[in-house]
């Protein structure tokens, strides 16, 4: 029997993204060749997004159905295929009989006979327990490795992600208490938000109607348009760079950084680190009825080709290639606002890159820690004395946010800003997060767990 071509679809993808591929850029072009459509499409999107988010859970769970087999010397595409396996029942609640059938006709075909009569085993044991008894299973398994092991194995994170997360936490006014629900957030997929930017919010939800678009309001931005369902790139809006999908995070960042209070000179803006564009256009955008260039500086060619898209629109914008902390060298004290959106580990988005838990490790943090140093240093020595500087990051790591801060602040004064972007968002949004310092979050948001911090140069 011939096996379904989305679950091929998943499989193979899986694989890409085991040698190395992104799962956002091998779906889509793994899906084309399949010429696999309609609702096949959609249940190969859920079950290999799902599946790579949810890796974590489905490993240790197969280790306890293997019977003693040392799980790291599986073959990996059998590997692949229970996870696949485990997804389907109990994480995407396709019956049993029909995610076991599949499952094993997929270690079958693939594979061969002798691997179907693993599988088979394996996923027999799999659906023997509902999630609710595996986690009661696997707390039990692995209670003498702590807290943060059963845990991070029943969210399917990184132990390592748990304590960074509760040292974020505790800086941001929240409690360790937070955490499960910050981790349940991470694997829910990330809604699509849009900014609206040379065309009115009007024109973009009719463009979405006429897309057959379902959309709702954002959670964080009065502007935002978030799609419920959807393709955007059916939208002429969106084509036409006159609106862009862009985290509400994202959006209250280039709010921020041009809506700050700032005394004096206020026409000539520096997005440091512009790629891929969107908080460029953003600011483009809010700076259009303003008396303002924006410069947009990127240190790759082929992120600036992104932001020269982005911002076509707009006739505010200038474009330079290279590295931000060269600018600084080049042009010192010219600029009023400064964004920098500095390079980081990425943890915050882990709702939008189901591999990426995967791919990081506890050290990546420390090992941007000099170039996000140099970069707002950079920033600092861009802007004018009194110039505004807002460094963002999607990351909520303490190493990448607040203690880079620190290490200017002899350099600025900081403003609170979380009490200026109160006056940006939906009213209540932002109540419970302690300033001077933004710290945005999944579970309370709906965003990416987006840093801002807005300095005023001495």
């Amino acid at each position: 029997m011939q096996s379904d071509p989305a679950r091929v679809v998943a499989l193979d993808v899986l694989e890409q993204v085991r040698d190395g591929a992104y799962a956002n850029i091998a779906l889509p072009a793994t899906l084309r060749r399949a010429d696999v459509r309609g609702r096949g499409r959609g249940f190969a999107t859920n079950l290999t997004y799902g599946t790579l988010r949810m890796q974590g859970r489905w490993d240790a769970i197969i280790s306890q159905c293997v019977q003693g087999r040392p799980f790291d010397e599986i073959d990996p595409l059998v590997v692949d295929i229970l996870r696949l396996g485990a997804h389907q029942i109990l994480g995407l609640d396709v019956p049993i009989h029909a995610a076991m059938n599949e499952t094993v006709n997929l270690a079958r075909n693939e594979v061969g006979s002798g691997a179907s009569g693993f599988v088979n085993a394996v996923m027999h044991r799999i659906s023997e327990r509902t999630n609710e008894e595996w986690d009661q299973v696997l707390a039990e398994v692995l209670g003498d490795e702590g807290p943060h092991a059963i845990l991070g194995a029943q969210t399917s994170h990184p132990a390592w992600i748990l304590d960074v997360y509760e040292k974020s936490l505790e800086a941001s006014g929240r409690t360790t208490e937070d955490l499960g629900d910050l981790l349940a957030a991470n694997n829910e997929p990330a809604r699509v938000a849009i900014s609206a930017r040379a065309v009115s919010r009007e024109t973009v939800l009719a463009d979405a109607e006429e897309a057959r678009a379902v959309t709702t309001d954002g959670v964080l931005m009065p502007e935002a348009i978030v799609l419920e369902k959807g393709n955007p790139g059916r939208m002429r809006s969106i084509r036409d760079h006159s609106a862009g999908v862009q985290d509400e995070g994202s959006q209250l960042v280039a709010y921020l950084t041009a809506g700050a209070p700032l005394e004096g000179s206020d026409s000539e803006w520096l997005d440091m680190c512009a790629g891929p564009g969107g908080k460029t256009a953003t600011l483009a955008m809010l700076a259009a009825d303003r008396d303002v260039t924006i410069f947009a500086n990127e240190l790759h060619g082929h992120r600036l080709d992104l932001v020269a898209d982005a911002v076509d629109p707009f006739d505010n914008v200038v474009l330079r290639e290279g590295d931000g902390r060269t600018l600084a060298k080049e042009e010192p004290g010219r600029f009023d606002r400064v964004l920098v959106d500095v390079p980081c580990s990425g943890i915050g988005a882990l709702r939008r890159r189901p591999e990426a838990r995967w791919r990081k490790t506890v050290e990546d943090a420390e090992g941007m820690r000099e170039l996000q140093i140099g970069l707002l240093e950079a920033a600092l020595d861009a802007a004018r004395p009194g110039g505004l500087v807002c460094y963002s990051t999607c990351s909520p790591d303490v190493r990448e946010t607040r203690e880079i801060v620190d290490t200017v602040r002899d350099r600025v004064d900081v403003l609170d800003t979380v009490e200026i972007g109160k006056d940006m968002v939906v009213p209540g949004t932002l109540d419970s997060i302690t300033g001077p310092y933004m710290q945005l979050w999944p579970d309370m948001h709906d965003t990416d767990a987006m840093f801002a911090a807005l300095l005023i140069k001495k």
